[in-house]
């Protein structure tokens, strides 16, 4: 048996499965619809959109199995997500990746499997809709089409929860979405006793900026400051456009100090942007930087009033 490989975007790809916040959420009947198509269409005994967790597979919407996740590692799907293409495996007892895989040599006892890749908006593998049968079978191109067409439905269902986190003219985190991943980054510097830190940013004479010289020149400020920020940022970092011109950093095992360094490393790479963009203004910004501290911050909420306070203190100074 072959452990399938994590994609080149792992950290990414997980951060926008969180962002989702659907994994072990109860069934819909827009997914259900979608398997139950599939299971007829195709008629085979099993249809799943499966979500490919860290370390489990978790189905969504499932016809025809009894169980509701799967490890990850003797998955089917873990292999699916590799790809571009719909993965096609005939006949599992000849193929030496699957041929004694536990689902394969005990129930559901799977011969055949074809697995569409389902892509989030930003273009990450984050699961797949598989078609699942206990006979080997053939998959011919019309089949092969017809289970992308079904994908690309499912995909619309998910870029509908996508969008409703993300800001549309910056294209990462919006207010919702920050408060989902930030909330596990802080579980998780509790449980491993982890410095975790924020910065709130707030862009100075935004108004100006619009009034002056039009809204149009206000929006390329603000993703200009983005893309600096997110070439600044880490993989493991959470970042998001809070609302108007104010944009919030979580640096995951990151103390005051460190976080200090980072905004020079920022600041120092929107002044060299600032002096080569022929624009007939300059970005610049006020932030506070508060560390997590767990006894101060019963919630994110409170962690941002205080990254906040500290902006505007520094604003008035």
């Amino acid at each position: 048996m072959k452990k399938p490989d994590f994609p080149e975007d792992e950290q990414a790809r997980l951060e926008t499965l969180q962002l989702l916040n659907i994994l072990d959420t109860q069934p819909e009947e827009r997914f259900d619809r979608l398997t139950r198509m599939a299971k007829k269409m195709f008629n085979l005994p099993m249809a799943v959109v499966s979500l490919v967790d860290k370390d489990r597979i978790w189905f969504k919407s499932c016809v025809g199995l009894p169980v509701s996740e799967a490890q990850r590692d003797i998955s089917f799907c873990g292999h699916a997500i590799l790809g571009t293409e719909v993965f096609i495996i005939p006949n599992t007892l000849e193929d030496e990746r699957f041929a004694n895989n536990p689902w394969v040599t005990e129930d559901p006892k799977v011969r055949f499997y074809a697995g569409c890749p389902l892509k989030a908006v930003n273009g990450s593998n984050i699961g797949s809709l598989c078609l699942i049968d206990t006979i080997p079978r053939k998959f011919e191109k019309d089949d092969i089409q017809a289970l992308i067409d079904l994908a690309a439905m499912v995909e619309g269902e998910l870029s509908a929860l996508q969008m409703a986190t993300m800001d549309k003219l910056t294209n990462i985190s919006n207010r919702r979405g920050f408060m989902i991943l930030a909330e596990q980054v802080l579980y998780g510097s509790l449980r491993h006793e982890t410095a975790t830190t924020l910065i709130f940013f707030d862009l100075d004479k935004f108004k100006t900026i619009n009034d002056t010289y039009g809204h149009a020149a206000g929006d390329n400020a603000l993703i200009l400051f983005t893309d600096i920020l997110k070439s600044t940022c880490r993989d493991s970092d959470v970042f998001a456009r809070l609302g108007g011109d104010e944009f919030a950093v979580l640096l995951t095992n990151t103390t005051t100090l460190i976080a200090k360094e980072f905004i020079q490393r920022f600041k120092d790479s929107l002044e060299q942007v600032n002096s080569t963009e022929s624009s007939e203004y300059n970005i610049t910004f006020s932030h506070g930087i508060v560390m997590f501290d767990p006894e101060k911050h019963a919630s994110i909420e409170e962690l941002l009033e205080d990254g906040d306070a500290l902006m505007y203190q520094e604003k008035h100074n």
